[in-house]
């Protein structure tokens, strides 16, 4: 590699990274500011580094039941998504049946319509099995709008595992069952981690599901709790700031720790040979 060609590439990569990491920066520093300061220096190290700012809302029984709220959802979707989506994306690999391409494009199709557009029925189909306002109703569609990516994502990988595998398994014995259960599984943790934080990371962030189904402050994600939150502190912007870094870094954590298996997983199949 020439020069040139490795100046460019980090040059490159700096500004790439300095996109993503100047707002997150921005806003936790932001947290440490008082009220003053950050309109003065909204970019800046704080003059005074307020401590309490955090401390407050980390010693509040409101933040901690929000995260809890959110852990829960998002967990409960996750489960939910790698168990349906991993099955049906096994059954579409490696069984042919009749009508599996229609039902596969079926599933697919819901990849081009955004959740916005089926808030009126859903909420009415919601409220008729009797889920509103509980955590199971705003589980099952974030689970059903994220089936679409996450069988597309196992698909490719199962179709790559070697068909050796496969062939001796079955002449071991092995049902369809056993082979997913005993042989695919232990494989795919690469995929496994990454559609288990794309999920994680959707439901996480979702906004406009539990806005539509949930009623209860009790049992708002963190997303409807920064709703409430800069509804009591709209002049506070220091501990709005600080309340958001609090919020997203479980996530930020949560990717760095799986950020091998996600790289693994997308790019599982893409050489052949």
């Amino acid at each position: 590699m020439s020069f040139v060609t490795w100046l460019y590439l980090y040059v490159s990569l700096f500004f790439v990274a300095a996109i993503v990491l100047l707002p997150l920066l921005t806003t936790a520093l932001g947290g440490f500011k008082t009220l003053g300061d950050l309109r003065v220096h909204p970019f800046g190290l704080p003059g005074e580094w307020q401590w309490s700012n955090y401390t407050d809302i980390l010693l509040s029984a409101r933040y901690w039941q929000m995260l809890g709220n959110s852990f829960l959802i998002a967990t409960l979707t996750v489960a939910l998504t790698l168990a349906v989506a991993a099955m049906a994306a096994f059954t579409f690999a490696h069984v042919t049946f009749f009508g599996s391409s229609f039902l596969l494009n079926y599933f697919l199709i819901g990849l081009m319509f955004p959740v916005a557009t089926a808030i009126l029925p859903l909420f009415i189909r919601i409220r008729d099995l009797g889920l509103l306002d509980t955590y199971w109703g705003v589980v099952l569609p974030q689970v059903a709008f994220g089936l679409g990516m996450s069988i597309l994502l196992f698909r490719r990988f199962f179709q790559n595992v070697p068909k050796e595998l496969f062939d001796a398994a079955f002449v071991d014995g092995c049902g369809y069952l056993g082979y997913f259960w005993h042989i695919t599984l232990p494989l795919s943790r690469p995929i496994l981690a990454t559609v288990g934080i794309v999920s994680f990371v959707g439901s996480w962030n979702s906004y406009l599901l539990p806005l539509i189904l949930l009623n209860s402050d009790s049992k708002y994600p963190w997303p409807l709790g920064i709703m409430v939150y800069q509804g009591e502190y709209s002049s506070d912007w220091q501990l709005i700031l600080a309340f958001i870094t609090l919020t997203i870094l479980p996530t930020i954590i949560v990717f760095f720790a799986a950020q091998k298996h996600i790289v693994a997983g997308l790019t599982a199949g893409a050489v052949k040979g």
